[in-house]
């Protein structure tokens, strides 16, 4: 089976970097399939997780937003933060979503509930990629 080539890039550096059979993220239209082959573009992403098929396994990396690049022979991500499954933090991660939680509870003005429901979102992505359940 053909492979693309993938790249995960946040500002701290490369997270991901690695042959794959399929790409798949969530962008602000919806979730995008890409294949080797597959017309050039560029897509921005939401808070989401991106699914790298290869054989028969699944990885998966929780990304807070960002773009996606595509050409035929390579995917590149530019996201603001990255994370593998295996790498993220649980227990962080349910404290953040906590006081996300807290925070909206709070409703100190319409910019801080915005944070705080980004904040939660991002919490939740990260607990959601780190259990497999996307």
């Amino acid at each position: 089976m053909s492979t693309i080539k993938v790249n995960i890039v946040t500002p701290d550096g490369p997270v991901y970097d690695s042959d794959v059979n399929m790409v798949i993220a969530v962008t602000t239209t919806g979730e995008l399939g890409i294949l080797p082959g597959h017309i050039p573009m560029v897509a921005p992403l939401e808070i989401g997780a991106v699914r790298l098929n290869k054989d028969s396994s699944t990885e998966r990396v929780a990304v807070s937003g960002g773009f996606l690049e595509v050409r035929p022979d390579q995917v590149t991500i530019l996201a603001q933060s990255a994370e593998l499954a295996e790498d993220i933090d649980t227990a962080r991660a349910i404290e953040a979503k906590k006081r996300a939680e807290q925070r909206l509870q709070q409703k100190q003005g319409d910019l801080d509930a915005k944070r705080a429901e980004l904040a939660l979102s991002r919490a939740m992505n990260r607990l959601d990629v780190a259990k497999g359940k996307i």
